[in-house]
C-alpha cells in the first residue's frame, strides 16, 4: 500500500527528508456552495480532497489539508463566497510561504471551478511562477482533460464523483419527480444527475489522476514553465465572453448578474 504524506503528520526531520526526494505539495481546494437538494454544500472540497489523497499517493507528494474558500459560490441563502481578494492574497501568501519552504512544484487542485474562481486561480498560479517562486500546476480535477462538458454543476458528471467518493451523502430521491427544474430551483446545470453513477465517477476521477500525474512528471523532469502559461492562457480565454458580458469590476457582481440571466424564465 502506498504511503501518503500528510503535511500536518511530518515531524521536521521527515518533512526535510521527504522534501529532498519529491519538494512536490498538492493542496485540496474545496467550496460551501449550494448543490441542489440531492448533494452537499461541501462537495466540492470533498472530491477535491479524495482525489487529492490519490495523486499524493501516487507520486509521493505532500498532502496539504483542505481548504473551503471559495470565490463566487451560486447565490443561495447557505452558500459561503469570499471576497476575490481576500482569496487572491491568501493563495499568493499560501503559494509563496510553499516556494520558500522548499517545494519546486505547487499542485493546487480545486473542485470548485465558477468563472470567477478559476480566472483568479490561474492569473495568481501564473504571477507566482512568473516571479521565481514554485511551478504552480493549478486546476480542477478534471480540467486537464480539456473537455469543458465535464465541468457541470450538481449534474451527472459531479454527482458521478461525489456517488465515487461519499456515496452516503447524495439522495437523488430529493430531486422532484419528472424532468429536471430550472437551475434556479435545483442547481443543475448540466445532464440529469439521476443518470450519474459510481463507475463512472471512478472513471472520471482516473482519467483526472492520470492527466495530473503526466502533467507532474513533465514540470519535474522539465522544470520550464512554458507550459503552464499556455495552460493558464488557454483556461482563461475559455471565460472570454463571460468576462467581456458579465464583469465590470467586482466578481461578485458579475455571478450575480450571470445567475440572474442564466435562471432568467
Amino acid at each position: 500500500m502506498a504511503t501518503l504524506h500528510r503535511y500536518t503528520d511530518l515531524r521536521p526531520d521527515q518533512l526535510t527528508s521527504r522534501l529532498a526526494t519529491c519538494p512536490v505539495a498538492i493542496a485540496p481546494w474545496g467550496a460551501l456552495e449550494w448543490h441542489g437538494p440531492h448533494l452537499p454544500f461541501g462537495l466540492d472540497g470533498l472530491v477535491a480532497e479524495a482525489f487529492c489523497e490519490r495523486l499524493a499517493e501516487r507520486t509521493g507528494a505532500i498532502l496539504l489539508p483542505t481548504t473551503y474558500l471559495p470565490i463566487t459560490t451560486l447565490p443561495h441563502p447557505h452558500s459561503i463566497s469570499i471576497r476575490a481578494d481576500v482569496v487572491r492574497e491568501a493563495w499568493l501568501d499560501l503559494l509563496q510561504e510553499l516556494s520558500r519552504a522548499g517545494f519546486r512544484i505547487v499542485c493546487l487542485v480545486s473542485g470548485h471551478y465558477a468563472q470567477g474562481h478559476e480566472i483568479v486561480l490561474a492569473q495568481t498560479a501564473e504571477a507566482v511562477t512568473r516571479a521565481g517562486g514554485a511551478l504552480v500546476l493549478a486546476g480542477t480535477p478534471l480540467a486537464l482533460l480539456q473537455d469543458a462538458d465535464l465541468l457541470d454543476h450538481a449534474g451527472r458528471w459531479e454527482t458521478s464523483q461525489l456517488l465515487w467518493a461519499r456515496p452516503e451523502l447524495v439522495d437523488l430521491d430529493a430531486l422532484p419527480p419528472g424532468p429536471i427544474p430550472p437551475a434556479g430551483e435545483v442547481a443543475v446545470l448540466g445532464q440529469d444527475p439521476r443518470s450519474a453513477t459510481a463507475d463512472e465517477g471512478r472513471d472520471l476521477i482516473e482519467r483526472g489522476l492520470q492527466s495530473w500525474e503526466a502533467w507532474m512528471k513533465r514540470l519535474v523532469s522539465e522544470g520550464s514553465p512554458d507550459p503552464l502559461y499556455a495552460l493558464y492562457a488557454a483556461r482563461q480565454a475559455a471565460y472570454r465572453d463571460y468576462v467581456d458580458r458579465f464583469y465590470r469590476g467586482s466578481w461578485e457582481a458579475a455571478i450575480q448578474a450571470w445567475w440572474k440571466e442564466h435562471t432568467r424564465s
